[in-house]
């Protein structure tokens, strides 16, 4: 089709494309298809259709004929880290096949950076703003609420808008069950276990915790304050902090619970210098990286369900009354037991 073509190209001749009706195309396009139970191979097919005849939407008409923007947020507090952005661009895709356009911005873990962002994108009329793993979820809440934009916390959960987590408790017992049960089957069952990473004042990291210190009393073993080395999620930091504990201890555990892949890097980096056998060492990270588990393919890993949680999220901002500080705990997989 040509340029002038192309231009002039509405929704009736994408209607009539696509054998559907008007105001079918025009759900597909201003995001709304779902609450209409329109399917997804048909609103699949209006989006393909409406890119490849060169149909575009004039967002900034759009919003002031509907009093809407079309645009949704997120904020990342990384992007050099797989799950994140995993989480980003999975957001992205969802959004963009509903017909909306999205903003992401990183705060690196940042406060000021997270609030900064969120008045940004409030100023562009955001109609959704979603917190993934925001240090202060419930500073923003109030910024949204003020400015009657809803918001959700994906990853860390706040207590004034609806959260989409991954159940940390309940991960962490089962890998830690996995990383138990490996020991036994190697006859050393009594070897000491590391809990190693993540930040005290962090929910994802005391869920984990609780969830390591359930599964282990639930063998009969006790956990002591030894056990645990919750030292950030640094790579260096736990690189350091691990080398202080084989010191101390005068040698490393038989089994590591690893609370993320940034620690990993740096445990696996100090065994690596020092000449350990990796193999040697029972290992479980709560987190996924396919480079990671090729490396070390005897490496556990309890891989957060990203499909799923972004699933959830939009299920929320399609139902907010449903939603009111709603708290949703997705399953993570265990990989490599």
């Amino acid at each position: 089709m040509s340029d002038d073509n192309s231009k002039r190209l509405t929704i009736y001749d994408l209607a009539q494309l696509a054998q559907s009706s008007p105001s079918t195309v025009s759900a597909v396009l201003n995001g709304t298809w779902q609450q209409r139970r329109i399917s997804h191979k048909l609103a699949d097919r209006i989006l393909a259709l409406a890119h490849a005849e060169g149909y575009s939407i004039n967002m900034q008409a759009r919003a002031l004929r509907r009093e809407r923007s079309g645009i949704v947020g997120m904020i990342v507090p990384m992007y050099d880290n797989r799950y994140f952005s995993s989480i980003a661009q999975d957001f992205e895709a969802e959004a963009r096949r509903r017909g909306l356009f999205t903003i992401v911005s990183c705060t690196n873990r940042d406060p000021e950076q997270e609030r900064e962002a969120a008045r940004m994108m409030l100023a562009y009329r955001v109609e959704h703003l979603v917190c993934t793993g925001a240090t202060a979820p419930d500073a923003i809440a109030e910024m949204c609420a003020a400015a009657g934009v809803p918001c959700l916390n994906l990853d860390l959960p706040g207590t004034r808008a609806p959260s989409v987590i991954s159940a940390n408790r309940e991960g962490a017992l089962r890998l830690t069950l996995a990383i138990l049960d490996r020991l036994a089957a190697a006859g050393q069952p009594e070897q000491p276990v590391l809990f190693i990473g993540g930040r005290s004042e962090d929910h994802n990291t005391r869920e984990r915790v609780m969830g390591f210190r359930q599964a282990r009393r639930s063998r009969g073993l006790d956990t002591s304050e030894t056990d645990v080395l919750v030292c950030g999620y640094e790579a260096d930091r736990a690189q350091v902090a691990f080398q202080d504990y084989v010191e101390r201890l005068g040698g490393p555990p038989g089994a590591l619970f690893i609370n993320s892949t940034i620690s990993l890097e740096g445990i696996v980096r100090w065994l690596r210098l020092r000449g350990y056998d990796l193999d040697a060492i029972v290992l479980g990270c709560f987190d996924w990286d396919p480079l990671a588990a090729a490396f070390h393919p005897r490496l556990m890993m309890a891989r957060q369900d990203v499909p799923a949680m972004i699933e959830r999220v939009f299920e929320l901002i399609d139902e907010p009354a449903k939603a009111r500080n709603r708290l949703v705990e997705v399953l993570p997989k265990l990989i490599g037991v």
